[in-house]
């Protein structure tokens, strides 16, 4: 299986051991329940994950770690395109935005500033693909999140790539656009669903799951061509852009767990969506990444 390096020199402040971290906590992606995450024991600063690259969908697994000068070196194994691989993983985390300007662009609002200090180094970690977020939008709609990604993890072990990477570790990649309009039924899903899931592997193949296109697109035109896709509302389009194509200066107006841990920090009613995007426009070009903050902070505060 061919095999390549790649070197990311991050600019600004970046901790692959805080990303991998919080993808332990985080529910799809989670070692536990969605097939992505660190590796155990020794092994926990290397990031391993397989998925389907957007654009060509050819699976590829890839480990990750970073070195003592904070360069991330990252190991590839898999036929996708090099150069989609390399797009694919400076978006997954968050490594395709200088973030050098971000404690400047908030230093006006000692909240922001004080999480941004606190949580030093973590940026947003992201799906592999819009076209992985927004199947993941489909299939944890109205189901527990943990049921959802059962669900996934078995999609992977199932109807995904089951991939080696270097170090000889089998990892499962989500089903690729193609594969999912192959399959008759998945377990766990009613059959509305797995059509929702069908339209969005045809969107993907289609180019309209694209992440540059649609983060090139603007917020606004974005997130309306994503509800126009079968399943996507508010909420799941937001996901879409801001953890499938990575945007990273998007206020969520639909996501309601963000407003609570917003509102409580500057003593705003969460109801108050339009005070809360006010607040938030002092973190421009950087809101979706201080939002990210925000939920990761509520999300450790609540497993302590």
């Amino acid at each position: 299986m061919p095999t390549e390096r790649f070197i990311f020199t991050p600019r600004g402040s970046f901790s692959l051991d805080r990303s991998i971290r919080f993808l332990e906590g985080f529910t799809p992606l989670s070692p536990d329940d969605g097939g992505g995450g660190g590796g155990g024991g020794g092994a926990r600063h290397i990031l391993r994950v397989a998925f389907c690259v957007e654009g060509d969908w050819r699976p590829v697994a890839i480990s990750a770690r970073q070195d003592d000068r904070g360069r991330v070196r990252v190991t590839a194994t898999g036929d996708a395109d090099p150069r989609r691989v390399r797009s694919a993983v400076e978006r997954m985390l968050s490594l395709d935005v200088d973030a050098s300007p971000l404690l400047a662009a908030v230093a006006a609002d000692g909240v922001a500033r004080g999480l941004v200090e606190e949580l030093d180094g973590l940026r947003p970690v992201c799906f592999a693909s819009a076209y992985e977020a927004a199947a993941w939008a489909v299939i944890s709609q109205r189901i527990q999140m943990r049921q959802a990604a059962r669900i996934r993890r078995r999609m992977c072990d199932e109807l995904g790539t089951i991939h080696v990477d270097v170090s000889g570790e089998a990892l499962a990649a989500f089903p690729g656009p193609q594969r999912l309009l192959e399959a008759t039924s998945i377990p766990g899903l009613p059959a509305f669903k797995v059509a929702r899931l069908q339209a969005i592997a045809q969107a993907a193949l289609d180019g309209k799951l694209d992440a540059a296109t649609l983060r090139a697109a603007g917020p606004e035109a974005a997130l309306a061509e994503l509800q126009a896709l079968p399943g996507i509302g508010p909420f799941g389009a937001e996901l879409v852009l801001v953890r499938g194509a990575g945007e990273p200066d998007h206020f969520a107006r639909s996501e309601r767990r963000l407003h609570a841990a917003i509102a409580e920090a500057y003593d705003v009613e969460p109801e108050n969506v339009d005070a809360l995007e006010e607040i938030a426009s002092g973190w421009s070009p950087f809101r979706s990444w201080i939002g990210f903050l925000f939920r990761a902070r509520a999300s450790m505060v609540a497993a302590a």
